[in-house]
C-alpha cells in the first residue's frame, strides 16, 4: 500500500464521516500566499460516501449526497495562515498548540471566533487536512 501525502492527494475530505471526499481538479500556488485547490464533487465521490458511510448505494443516496452545499475551491495565504474550507468558513492556522492542548495545532474559525478543539464536531481533522494540502510546509 502506498501512502499519499495530502499535498499529492487525488481526493480531499470535507467532513468527518467515511466517504466525505471531493476530487482534486487543479492545484496552484501550494505553499505560497495564493494557494488554491479546485475540486469537483463527483458521482464517484457520492457513491463512496453511500457505500462507506451509509452502507447502501442507492440512486436516492447518491442524489442527496450530490446536493451537499460545498465551496469547491479552497484557498490559503500560507504566510499568514488564513484559509478557507469547503464549507466556506474562514480559518486561521496558528501553528503548534500550547503544551497540554487537546490538538497538535491551533486552528481558529475566525467567523465564529472559536478555536477548534479536536472533536469530530469541531471538524478539526478534515480542516487540518485541507490546510495541509494547501500549505504542507507549515504542518510538520
Amino acid at each position: 500500500m502506498i501512502l499519499v501525502s495530502p499535498a499529492a492527494a487525488r481526493t480531499l475530505g470535507y467532513g468527518s464521516k467515511a466517504g466525505m471526499e471531493v476530487t482534486v481538479v487543479k492545484k496552484s500556488g501550494i505553499n505560497t500566499s495564493h494557494a488554491s485547490i479546485l475540486t469537483k464533487h463527483t458521482r464517484q465521490n457520492a457513491i463512496g460516501y453511500c457505500r462507506d458511510y451509509v452502507g447502501k448505494v442507492t440512486e436516492d443516496c447518491i442524489a442527496k449526497e450530490m446536493k451537499t452545499p460545498l465551496h469547491l475551491e479552497i484557498t490559503a495565504d500560507c504566510k499568514s495562515g488564513k484559509f478557507t474550507t469547503f464549507y466556506g468558513a474562514n480559518m486561521l492556522f496558528q501553528g503548534r498548540s500550547p503544551a497540554g492542548s487537546e490538538t497538535d495545532y491551533q486552528i481558529t474559525d475566525t467567523d465564529e471566533n472559536v478555536v477548534l478543539d479536536g472533536s469530530g464536531a469541531s471538524g478539526y481533522d478534515y480542516t487540518l487536512e485541507q490546510f495541509k494540502a494547501l500549505c504542507p510546509n507549515r504542518v510538520k
